[in-house]
Order: structure tokens, then C-alpha cells, then sequence
């Protein structure tokens, strides 16, 4: 590695792994798309969805009930469709504006996402993650030990539902996807562009919802419709929920919170088996995404075969993602995450 790159954070002259700043140098490399390969992805992740909803609709119209599983991967593929409109957002996709504002704004009619209005909450987001004199935009509610304990009995019972598995994945996309995402919530007054997404796109689901009833029917669209895009919204608050939530994540109040820091520690390397990664568009290099957010999805294995040391930075396997689901609290004078019952017993120790 180049002498030229600073050292890491604790400046120790033996030690010359990039930092952070460093690192945003060296991955900002690899922001420019290709047009074709963007193309393709997109047809090659779109063409498969509708077959695939196309396969459920005529298992459920023929009485074949078994071929209602086919609901399963046709939500994955309208996941990665939702990466496709990601990455729109953060015009990395195509890298033109204009191609991306609008191949955003039609994935959002499929994703049930007003394109316009999450793009701008989600670039509040990537400005703020692991800040924690900023939370509460685009981020799953996590509170300190400190505040935990400071609510009232009604407050931490509260807390505790809305951190509860069943209602994370299973309530949240229903409340997120079907409900929260038709209006503007927290942007009522930014403008009109929050609400014209969100109503424009509100109106073209109701104009495909239409069509499918109407050629279809109301139970195709109850039975088969209705379930893909709920096992999407499960998949990717799933899938945003690990990218941050996991032990040794990073939270940090101004002025010891910088962005390129937060960003390579505070977002994970969700490190996934192969076929996973392709169908959640690689979004598991979180920690180089949001070093660098303009590099399209299909480029971050390209910056990980080349600097094999982001490999280990945030690193979490599909196993050990599962135990993230009880890690509720950040601890601020241990620098981690912690369960409930972690943050009872050390306050008694």
C-alpha cells in the first residue's frame, strides 16, 4: 500500500492500513457505471420478476397451490428492483440524472417507494448515520442505555414492542410499504416535491393495482400481489436493519463523529453466500456504500477483489446476523450495542 495514505486513526507507524479518509480516496475509483452492464442488470432482474409473478398468478388461477411459493423469489426480485431504484437515488446507476430520477420514479410504482421523497430522506441518512445528536431520519429508533432508563415504565414497554422481531418485520413493512409511504411523513413541509412523488406514485399503484383486478381479479391481486410486495419490505427493512444494527457498529456524538469514520464502521459488511449477494444487489458492502454511495451496486465486489482488506472491516456472516436481532441499546461507555438483559446486568454490576 502507498506510503502516500494516511495511517489509521491511532497512528501507529508500523501500521499502514488506509483510515478512512484515506479509503474514500481509493474507492471514489470505481463510481462510473456502465451503461450496458446497468441495462442488463436491470432487464435481467425485471424480466425475471414478472415471469415469476406471472408463474404465481397461474398456479393460483389453475388451483396449483404449491406453485404459490413462487411468491418467495418473485419478492426477492422486486428487493433487488428496490436496489436498482437505490442506486437510482443515488444517481449511480445509469450517472445521469435525468435517466436516473426516472427509472426511479417507475421501479417506485412496483416498490411502493414515492422515489422523490425517499431519495431525500435517504441522503439525510447517508449524512448523518452513526451521529447520534441526529437520529431519527431513514434509521431503525435506537436509544442509548442512558435513555432506555430514563423513559417511564409505558415509554420502555413501547420501546420494547417496537424492537420486538414480530414487529419489525412482520407489522413494519405492512405500516412502511402499505401505509407510512403514501404521505410524505416528516417532509409535510419541504415543498411541493415530497408530495408529488408521493401522490404521483400513489396514483400509479392504484392505476397497476386497477389493471390487475381488473384482468385478473381482486384475489389474485390480494393473494399473489399483496404477498411479494410484503416479503420485499420485509427483506430490505431486514437487510437495513443488519447493515447498522450489529455489535460493533459505530455511534458518536459531534465533534468526535466524522463521516468517512462512521461510515466505514458504522455500516456492515454483511457478508452473504454468493446467490444472496447477487439477489440483494451486493448491498451488503454497505460500509464501502456508504463510504462512497455513487458506486453502482454491481462494482462493490470489484472494490473488494482489489482491497481484500475491507473485507474484514464490519464483517458479519448470514449466521451471526441472526443473533443482531437482540441488540436493542446502545451503550455508550462500552462503545457497542447491547441486549436488554445485557443492560440490566451491568446495571447492577
Amino acid at each position: 500500500m502507498s506510503a502516500a495514505f494516511d495511517y489509521r486513526d491511532d497512528q501507529n507507524p508500523e501500521d499502514e492500513t488506509p483510515d478512512a479518509k484515506a479509503w474514500l480516496k481509493i474507492v471514489n475509483a470505481y463510481r462510473k457505471p456502465n451503461l450496458t452492464r446497468s441495462s442488463v442488470e436491470l432487464a435481467i432482474t425485471l424480466v425475471p420478476f414478472l415471469a415469476l409473478w406471472a408463474g404465481a398468478w397461474a398456479s393460483f388461477h389453475f388451483d396449483f397451490w404449491p406453485g404459490l411459493v413462487l411468491v418467495l423469489p418473485a419478492g426477492a426480485f422486486l428487493l433487488r428492483l428496490f436496489i436498482i431504484q437505490h442506486d437510482c437515488g443515488h444517481g449511480a446507476f445509469f450517472a445521469r440524472r435525468s435517466i436516473d430520477d426516472w427509472t426511479g420514479r417507475l421501479l417506485g410504482v412496483l416498490t411502493y417507494t414515492p422515489y422523490d421523497y425517499w431519495r431525500r430522506a435517504h441522503a439525510e441518512h447517508h449524512a448523518t448515520a452513526g451521529n447520534l445528536e441526529e437520529r431519527g431520519v431513514g434509521d431503525i429508533t435506537t436509544l442509548t442505555v442512558a435513555e432506555y432508563r430514563a423513559l417511564s415504565p409505558m415509554g420502555r414497554l413501547g420501546y420494547r414492542l417496537y424492537r420486538n422481531p414480530i414487529v419489525l418485520f412482520g407489522i413494519g413493512p405492512i405500516w412502511v410499504f402499505l401505509l407510512k409511504q403514501r404521505l410524505p411523513f416528516g417532509m409535510m413541509k419541504d415543498g411541493a416535491l415530497p408530495w408529488v412523488s408521493t401522490m404521483a406514485t400513489n396514483a400509479g399503484m392504484v392505476a397497476v393495482a386497477a389493471l390487475m383486478i381488473w384482468l385478473a381479479g381482486l384475489d389474485t391481486f390480494l393473494v399473489v400481489h399483496l404477498p411479494i410486495v410484503l416479503i420485499a419490505g420485509a427483506l430490505g427493512i431486514w437487510l437495513f436493519y443488519v447493515q447498522h444494527q450489529f455489535e460493533d457498529t459505530h455511534w458518536s456524538n459531534p465533534p468526535e463523529w466524522q463521516f468517512q469514520h462512521a461510515a466505514l464502521h458504522g455500516a456492515s459488511h454483511y457478508d452473504l453466500p454468493w446467490g444472496l449477494r447477487w439477489l440483494t444487489g451486493h448491498i451488503g458492502v454497505h460500509h464501502v456504500h456508504h463510504l462512497s454511495s455513487k458506486i453502482p451496486f454491481y462494482r462493490l465486489p470489484e472494490v473488494l477483489r482489489d482491497h481484500p482488506e475491507l473485507k474484514t472491516i464490519s464483517r458479519i456472516t448470514l449466521k451471526e446476523s441472526f443473533a443482531c436481532v437482540k441488540l436493542v441499546l446502545w451503550d455508550e461507555a462500552r462503545g457497542r450495542l447491547v441486549s436488554f438483559r445485557e443492560a440490566r446486568r451491568l446495571a447492577v454490576v
